[in-house]
């Protein structure tokens, strides 16, 4: 049996009370210690390869969440939701509302960069599915805390009619209206590290500019100026 120190046992401990586990008599305590592990904190035995069993584990079993839940979408549509479902956003949204953050071992010089927070907390998400699946090999240990937070976020996400990429819709609606692409003119504005304006974006269709936003990174600037494009021009008679 693995043996962890007290004090992280019981840290762990109240991670999973949080789910909540029915049960963990079977459960790998090593596996666990692992996927909440940074690779800053332990280049041996951290969360990586437990990230790559849980991210497989993960689409899985959102596929079979989104054809249940969703019975007559089409393909393109649960494709589309499942992209959403499984991007680092929506893990780490997930990952915040059982407080990850606070059981994830992370050295401090790589927990001082901000930026990388959301990434991290999804990757460490993944790879907790990861220990848990390998603990015991079917969904038992997964699927009844997960699916409602699943069915939470696509019912979210399935309501929204640009599937929350405002990018794309925005690119697709421009293209069947007037064969052309949205142009994106994007700066930074406060090189400061984890400023939470840090990039500034503006996006022109035909010539004029119909939305501007800010976002601690491009991808987040652009889709704030692309929603305000597509919201605009989809409300337009």
């Amino acid at each position: 049996m693995f043996d962890l120190p007290p004090q992280r046992r019981q840290d762990l401990e109240r991670l999973l009370a949080k789910l909540p586990l029915t049960t963990t008599d079977d459960l790998r305590w090593d596996l666990l210690d692992e996927a909440l592990t940074h690779s800053s904190a332990d280049s041996q035995h951290n969360y990586e390869r437990l990230e790559f069993i849980g991210d497989s584990a993960l689409r899985l079993w959102a596929v079979r969440v989104l054809t249940e839940t969703y019975p007559q979408a089409s393909v393109g549509d649960l494709s589309a939701l499942r992209a959403r479902l499984v991007s680092d956003e929506t893990l780490a949204a997930i990952a915040r509302r059982f407080s990850l953050q606070r059981h994830l071992r992370v050295a401090p010089f790589a927990a001082a960069d901000r930026s990388g927070e959301t990434t991290r907390l999804a990757e460490a998400f993944e790879a907790l599915l990861g220990a848990l699946y390998l603990s015991r090999p079917d969904f038992s240990l997964i699927a009844p805390w997960l699916t409602p937070e699943l069915r939470r976020e696509a019912a979210a996400i399935y309501a929204d009619p640009a599937r929350q990429n405002y990018k794309a819709a925005l690119q697709e609606w421009t293209q069947g209206h007037w064969k052309l692409l949205p142009d994106y003119r994007t700066e930074e504005v406060n090189p400061e590290f984890d400023h939470p304006q840090r990039f500034r974006a503006e996006v022109h269709v035909r010539g004029e500019k119909l939305g501007e936003a800010y976002g601690k990174s491009m991808k987040l600037a652009q889709q704030g100026a692309a929603r305000q494009a597509y919201e605009q021009l989809t409300q337009k008679p």
